[in-house]
């Protein structure tokens, strides 16, 4: 279920009938979009237009440059005049809930789909799923995206002053680290925003408007108070207003409100003086005390409200005098600072400022938790539970709040909200929590989900005391909860390597959930077989796994089957049955065909463990083409663990082409976005690192990995640690003791018909024989490896053992004779080929360039290495700014790069300079 967006966001601001024309301003902002500048900052405190003029900019006025002007006849798009290249506008008004990255995710996404209608379609299935990969991953994926946005285009960020969150300012600073030459950002804020204004200045891409840019200059008050206002006032009376108030626009206005039916204009000004405070006081008192009672206490009640409409001011006043719709009319007329929020006029809200000195006003009266009660009623028969529950909080009805966060845990945590949700009840008071056991429960399983183990657990020994003494007569609402406790338990068991306790409680599970509760059974049965995986009983797991998919399918569950036939062929592979894993592989993609787009979406693994079969097989065509088409997937897919595996696969690419460091880099990304999930981490991050080590001549590196890990020559093996075992194997190579280690571990493997680690033990042992000078033994080794690879076609297993294994497999071709003479000579083919990773779409991998770089964007290329700006190179170049923005554009796809540094430093690496 996806998140529901609140299109009012998302409307840019209409222009208002009588405004203050400030061509000195919209030439500024003009400035900055022509000039290629990334950003630009309105910083100001609250009442200075900032909203009015960005909104003037996009909306209403013809730019004055020769550049660009705003064609309102073509909705609203700013169009280049020499280039005829359109500039669309998406605008994002922010609110104190966007301080949740996923929030600020999914509504910087539909913003931007205002304006690109398919765009970031895989991002939000990505924000949606239960435990969403990192910021970083999403921003990269959204700027790929964004990248093929063929128009050039501005995004407003409104009032970001409202988000307080640093991981939020950390995405904003990477969407402007690599942002696309074709988008423009705004952002509107009463206080700097955490960014690095300082280095985006010192580069020339920034324009900033503040305080003292953006107060009314003596003119522009005259205008203003004459004009808009409708007072006549002297130049005198203006200078002095003007004066006492420094161009505060917001202050301008409701002295002028006040003004209205002095006859003395001259002694009012005169006696306008103080701090804002005390100012702000006198003014709302005089602008409140000449409206009628019922308007008064109108605006008064309804402070209480972020947004108002009709219907929900006639409930917070119960007994309006006039219907609420009316009055929101009348307020508008009236120019007392409300602001629309959608083109029928249903949804308004106050002017910041006003709404805030309102409430101040309103305090705390004896009706105070009255309203917000009433408001978090009518939300609630609307279908808003977020509103209802913040008012029901306002009010101080605890109760009432936490029954609204149990009746929406259901649907949030259907659409991956359970962050969200953790949020609402961290409100509420610990003592309530714990006598209500369906919130515990909810509470551990939201827990669980972000994975916060012990935080769960208690929460479900809350659960358990309310049960025990419990005095509750909904018996159908507490009935399930002794399954759910003991199923959150053994998924935390599971991850937490707990077998003994994970087997307890899904076992319990079983015997509790109803029979004809089909999922809970399943997450119960899924749990219990993957313990045999960790032990290395993988025919035993292909066979619980297997049972599962049949009843699914025959449920019609065609979704749960496509994903766990990934796990089915990632088990195939461990057994060395590459053929039938392939098969599995291919099945499970023509079923999710057959069942559209939420089966397809989770495919992603699919491709990718296709395309890690065919290039062990030595097919790099069809290796790549699966590794393009995983890419793709992977920005739409919900299952967790993509990131990590994709991090994982690009990291052996990279290491079999040779760039080591860059393989590094990957493996640390991959540590990153790491989440345990039920599926045994059986290749850990560091091991993988400590081979590279080893690659690198860094074997001390390597040795403190093993110390670390405290590993030995004379350990005991398991499946679980073979991996580890194998690592230290290649370590301590020329020590004879290690031949005892690696018969242990090929006794294990071979017992549990696990070929893939047979053949893996088999390649070290030939090595490790060459390595001690016992070349008959390390022939022998060898000659058991390729009879075991040869029948499912495995090459790059050898292949990336390198030269010391390509010297060994010449010797074994010397014997013409040999039965797999044919296979041992396709060996010895692919080590002379040139290895090269298939090209990635994901941002973060280098990779060679598909298409070489023309003589012109050779050109471009070698300017983008100056300190010249955008317009200062297309000025050299003779051409226009969008042409140069082109070349860019076209340079940074040919590359695999997304900005101008990373340009550069790609073209370093490839001597094109």
């Amino acid at each position: 279920m996806s998140t529901p967006i609140l299109a009012t966001k998302l409307y840019i601001p209409l222009p208002r009938p009588k405004l203050v024309l400030r061509p000195r301003l919209i030439e500024r902002l003009n400035e900055g979009l022509s000039s290629g500048c990334k950003l630009t900052l309105i910083s100001a405190p609250a009442g200075f237009g900032k909203t009015t003029l960005v909104s003037e900019w996009v909306n209403n006025l013809r730019f004055t440059s020769d550049d660009f002007r705003l064609d309102a006849a073509n909705g609203g798009e700013i169009v280049n005049r020499k280039s005829k290249i359109a500039n669309r506008v998406a605008w994002l008004s922010l609110d104190a809930g966007d301080n949740d990255p996923a929030r600020f995710l999914t509504y910087l996404v539909a913003a931007l789909q205002t304006i690109a209608g398919n765009i970031g379609a895989g991002v939000l299935a990505a924000l949606e799923s239960p435990q969403p990969p990192p910021t970083e991953s999403i921003l990269t994926a959204l700027l790929n995206e964004i990248t093929t946005i063929p128009d050039n285009f501005i995004l407003v960020l409104d009032d970001y002053h409202l988000v307080e969150a640093i991981p939020v300012d950390q995405a904003l600073a990477t969407l402007l680290d690599h942002l696309p030459p074709q988008m423009h950002l705004v952002i509107a804020t009463r206080e700097d925003p955490h960014l690095p204004l300082a280095r985006l200045r010192a580069r020339g891409h920034s324009t900033e408007l503040r305080a003292a840019d953006l107060r009314f200059t003596p003119a522009e008050a005259a205008d203003f108070l004459n004009q808009v206002m409708g007072l006549h006032l002297s130049a005198e009376d203006i200078a002095a207003l003007e004066t006492r108030t420094e161009g505060w626009i917001a202050g301008l206005q409701l002295a002028a409100l006040s003004m209205r039916g002095y006859q003395d204009a001259a002694s009012f000004i005169k006696s306008f003086t103080g701090s804002h405070h005390f100012v702000l006081d006198y003014l709302i008192e005089e602008v409140l005390q000449q409206q009628s009672e019922s308007i008064q206490t109108f605006l008064l009640r309804t402070s209480i409200l972020d947004r108002l409409c009709g219907p929900l001011c006639d409930a917070v006043l119960c007994s309006p005098s006039a219907s609420g719709q009316e009055t929101l009319e009348y307020l508008e007329r009236a120019n007392l600072f409300i602001v629309p929020l959608d083109n029928e006029r249903w949804w308004y809200r106050y002017h910041h400022l006003f709404g805030e000195l309102l409430r101040q006003r309103l305090g705390k009266p004896k009706e105070f938790a009255e309203f917000h009660l009433h408001a978090s009623q009518w939300h609630e028969e609307n279908g808003d539970l977020g509103a209802a529950f913040y008012h029901a909080i306002a009010a101080g009805d605890f109760v009432r709040a936490a029954g609204l966060a149990e009746a929406a845990w259901q649907g949030m945590n259907e659409s991956f909200q359970s962050a969200a949700w953790l949020g609402w009840v961290k409100k509420l008071p610990d003592k309530l929590i714990r006598t209500m056991p369906v919130l515990c429960t909810q509470i551990a399983q939201a827990f669980t989900d972000t994975g916060e183990l012990e935080a769960s657990e208690l929460r479900l020994q809350d659960a358990e005391r309310c049960l025990d003494g419990s005095e509750f007569t909904n018996e159908a609402q507490l009935k399930p909860l002794p399954a759910m406790i003991a199923l959150t338990r053994a998924y935390n068991a599971q991850v937490q390597g707990d077998p003994a306790a994970t087997v307890k409680y899904a076992e319990l599970a079983l015997q509790i959930i109803p029979e004809d509760d089909f999922d809970r059974r399943a997450r119960a049965t899924t749990i219990l077989e993957v313990i045999h995986w960790a032990s290395g009983n993988l025919e035993s797991v292909i066979r619980g796994i297997g049972d599962s998919m049949e009843r699914l399918t025959q449920l019609g569950n065609h979704v749960f089957v496509v994903a766990s036939a990934f796990a089915v062929a990632d088990l195939l592979v461990g057994l060395g049955r590459l053929s039938e894993a392939e098969r599995t592989y291919q099945d499970a993609l023509q079923l999710a065909a057959q069942h559209g787009p939420e089966a397809e979406h989770i495919t992603a693994h699919h491709h990718l463990g296709l395309s890690m079969i065919y290039r062990q097989r030595g097919d790099d065509t069809l290796a790549a083409h699966h590794l393009k088409r995983a890419a793709e997937l992977g920005l739409q897919t919900t299952l967790v663990d993509w990131l990590y595996r994709w991090h994982v696969a690009q990291a052996q690419l990279k290491e079999a082409a040779g760039d080591l460091e860059t393989a590094l880099a990957l493996l640390d990304e991959a540590k990153r976005v790491y989440i345990q999930t039920l599926i045994p981490d059986l290749r850990p991050i560091a091991a993988l690192k400590a081979r590279i080590y080893l690659k690198q001549g860094r074997p001390d590196k390597a040795r403190a990995w093993a110390a670390e890990r405290g590993l030995s020559l004379a350990d005991e093996v398991s499946y679980l640690h073979e991996f580890e075992h194998l690592t230290l194997a290649r370590l301590e190579i020329a020590n004879p003791l290690v031949n005892a280690l690696l018969a242990r571990l090929l006794q294990a493997a071979e017992a549990q018909k696990r070929r893939d680690s047979a053949l893996d033990i088999l390649l070290v042992q030939a090595l490790a024989h060459e390595a001690q000078g016992n070349r008959p033994q390390a022939l022998a080794a060898l000659e058991r490896a390729l009879a075991l690879a040869e029948p499912e076609g495995y090459v790059r297993i050898f292949v990336d053992e390198g030269e010391a294994m390509r010297l060994l497999i010449e010797k074994q071709s010397r014997n013409r004779d040999h039965p797999l003479s044919d296979y041992v000579d396709k060996l010895l083919a692919a080590f002379t080929q040139p290895v090269a990773a298939p090209k990635s779409a994901i941002i973060h991998q280098k990779s060679d360039m598909i298409e070489p770089l023309s003589e012109r964007e050779l050109e471009v290329l070698k300017l983008l290495r100056t300190e010249l700006s955008g317009p200062e190179i297309a000025g050299q170049l003779i051409v226009s700014l969008n042409t140069f923005r082109t070349h860019t554009k076209n340079i940074f796809d040919k590359l695999g790069v997304n900005n101008r540094r990373a340009a550069v430093r790609r073209a370093e690496e490839l001597d094109l300079f």
